[in-house]
């Protein structure tokens, strides 16, 4: 799908204020709302807008602590991939996931309550596996950024 300068513009708007109204958007872009509207459907029905969330303060709800893993499987066998993607994708408190090149197969960002919460994931989602060779922690000690907005006008 081909996007013009109005719609990165709209979509620049949203990834920092998703309820911004078709009213706010047709004074900032210079379209009507009814453009608007007809712009924001097609963004969606073509995944350019794949969801729309609140973002959630983690300390608020009790999860105080998030980590930084990288993942190392056995590359003896493809499907441990495939098996791990979708345990990933059922855990509640992996954030995000990426399957990376270089020496670790894998980077996940967590969430837990604390160390003890933390510590029944490893052994639930790494110390189970027997695909999983080797894991790497890094606590985080401060959210500095935390974003997905993504470069859209310059």
């Amino acid at each position: 799908m081909q996007l013009d300068k109005q719609d990165l513009r709209i979509l620049d708007i949203l990834q920092v204020d998703v309820k911004a109204s078709a009213e706010m958007l047709s004074e900032e872009v210079g379209l009507s709302t009814a453009s608007i509207h007809r712009r924001l459907k097609r963004m969606r029905d073509n995944k350019v807008i794949t969801g729309e969330v609140a973002i959630v303060s983690p300390k608020s709800v009790g999860q105080a602590m998030t980590f930084i893993i990288s993942v190392q499987l056995r590359r003896d066998n493809v499907n441990c991939f495939n098996l791990f993607k979708e345990k990933v994708k059922k855990s509640h408190r992996i954030q995000q996931c990426y399957y990376i090149t270089g020496e670790a197969d894998f980077i996940l960002i967590v969430t837990a309550k604390d160390m003890q919460d933390f510590d029944q994931f490893t052994k639930k989602i790494f110390f189970s596996d027997s695909n999983v060779l080797h894991f790497k922690t890094s606590v985080v000690m401060d959210r500095t950024k935390v974003s997905l907005a993504l470069p859209l006008i310059d």
